[in-house]
């Protein structure tokens, strides 16, 4: 079993930043490969980037390759997502979320999740 919040969410301009932080809670933490996913409003959920247990290479979807960036701290059982050079349609609810074992980073191939921050960019 693990447990996820997210905090960091908030209200930010257009070229602006944020960090999302996700505090995992459960044991052996480093198993799981570990995911950012994002909803909008009237929109499916969708992968946004997952890093893997070890902390190998991430994977980022090509609409925020090259300003997120994920990274984990295994020791402190946290996921953080850097997001600069933020826009509008970046505006979304951001969701963490675990998996036993590569799974694709399908939203159904999940274990777990935490309950969302919402990230709202003004143009």
């Amino acid at each position: 079993q693990v447990q996820l919040v997210e905090s960091g969410g908030g209200l930010v301009q257009a070229g602006g930043s944020l960090r999302l932080s996700c505090a995992a809670r459960g044991r052996t933490f480093n198993s799981y490969d570990m995911g950012w996913f994002r909803q909008a409003p009237g929109k499916e959920r969708e992968f946004v980037t997952g890093i893997s247990g070890s902390g190998g290479t991430p994977y980022y979807a090509d609409s925020v390759k090259g300003r997120f960036t994920i990274s984990r701290d295994n020791a402190k059982n946290t996921v953080l997502l850097q997001m600069n050079s933020l826009k509008p349609e970046d505006t979304a609810v951001y969701y963490c979320a675990a998996s036993y074992g590569y799974t694709g980073w399908s939203v159904d191939g999940m274990d777990y999740w935490g309950k969302g921050t919402l990230v709202t960019v003004s143009s």
